[in-house]
Formats: C-alpha cells, structure tokens, sequence
C-alpha cells in the first residue's frame, strides 16, 4: 500500500475495521437470554479479516 493515503481511503479502511469486531457482551443475554453462553462475535454482521478476504476501498 501507498506511503501517504487519501483522507477518504483512510476512513473506508477505518469504517470497515470497526465493523469486524465482536458484538457487545451485553448483547448476549439481550439476545437468547440469561442462561445462554454464547460467543459475542456469533452475532457480527460483518466476519473479515485482513489476511483473508480484501476489501475494494
């Protein structure tokens, strides 16, 4: 990748971090309940990691 990046890439490429991060933990009980145990990051939207899959930003 390029030395200096444009403003905007920066912020695709910020965005798009974000979003590969677990869910809150709070969100599991929310979700199935008190008694469920239940990894946070089986209900993230958007699953990517950076040696996987690319993104077109």
């Amino acid at each position: 990748m390029a030395k200096y990046k444009p403003t905007a890439k920066k912020k695709r490429l910020i965005k798009a971090g974000s979003q590969t991060k677990w869910a809150p933990f709070w969100t599991v009980p929310k979700k199935y309940g008190s008694g469920r145990r239940v990894h946070p990051g089986r209900h993230t939207a958007k699953k990517r990691s950076w040696r996987r899959t690319k993104l077109k930003a």
